[in-house]
């Protein structure tokens, strides 16, 4: 499912039009409280600095669609030195692509970790420091991305094209920076819930390979608390159980690249 940049900015403005429409009518102040937003924008706003805009069709991709067997493993916050290791090696075992959307001063501590082990694989940005960036200005933003943009490319040569925002988060000041450092936004349709099967790890693999379907982007960690581990020590019976049923796998970019574009339905 892939929204583009031009829906989003309709829905703000449409939404941003009500609100100060009702504003208006009862005299709600500008603030309506320190954890909300300003109702004129701020960092969540993605109209309020259309002059940066750069390109027509920054997207956000949950998943893809496609008639096609293939699904996308996705592991975030990497790299690191419990687990990063073991899913490359198990990645490798089983002759499996991946995306990594890497933190930037992870990258940073951890390089060695990576280096030579990516041939297969696709690296995204994960910001600089995972932070929240829907509570970030839009500068704030640019820093995050292009400091870890930097870093993969330093550590890697690439240049990384796709961003996760931490924790899924996603406010206008990030689709904003996104389009001015030519990224676009990737985010998931199905994810481990590690937490949910600590005493039945086989649910968790039953959970991934039972509900995924072609075009899934799945979200995994490879850092983390121990409860990551019900997934990283089953992600070759993931890998069998979905062949099992013919998916394939893919980077991310290869995924979107299959995909065609996803239609709303019109209403009435």
């Amino acid at each position: 499912m892939k929204v583009t940049r031009r829906s989003l900015l309709r829905g703000s403005l449409l939404v941003g039009a009500g609100a100060v429409a009702g504003a208006a009518a009862t005299q709600v102040p500008r603030w309506v409280g320190p954890d909300r937003l300003p109702l004129d924008g701020g960092y969540a706003a993605a109209a309020d600095r259309l002059g940066d805009v750069r390109h027509p069709g920054t997207s956000v991709t949950y998943f893809v669609q496609t008639s096609e067997p293939v699904v996308a493993f996705t592991f975030d916050d990497g790299p690191g030195p419990l687990w990063t290791k073991l899913v490359l090696d198990t990645l490798d075992h089983y002759q499996v692509p991946a995306t990594f959307f890497m933190v930037g001063r992870n990258l940073d501590l951890h390089r060695d970790l990576v280096r030579g082990r990516l041939d297969r694989h696709e690296v995204g940005n994960h910001s600089w420091s995972h932070a929240d960036l829907a509570r970030l200005d839009l500068n704030g933003v640019r820093r995050e991305i292009s400091r870890s943009h930097e870093m993969i490319h330093a550590v890697t040569g690439r240049e990384a094209h796709l961003i996760r925002p931490p924790y899924g988060h996603l406010g206008g000041s990030t689709l904003l920076a996104a389009d001015s450092l030519g990224y676009n936004v990737v985010l998931w349709s199905q994810q481990m819930h590690e937490a949910a099967y600590v005493s039945n790890e086989q649910g968790q693999v039953s959970d991934i390979v039972r509900h995924a379907t072609p075009g899934s982007i799945i979200l995994a960690h490879d850092v983390g608390n121990n409860t990551r581990l019900v997934a990283l020590r089953h992600l070759g019976e993931m890998i069998t159980g979905l062949r099992a049923r013919g998916f394939r796998f893919v980077t991310v970019s290869e995924l979107m690249a299959l995909g065609t574009p996803a239609v709303a339905p019109a209403h009435v």
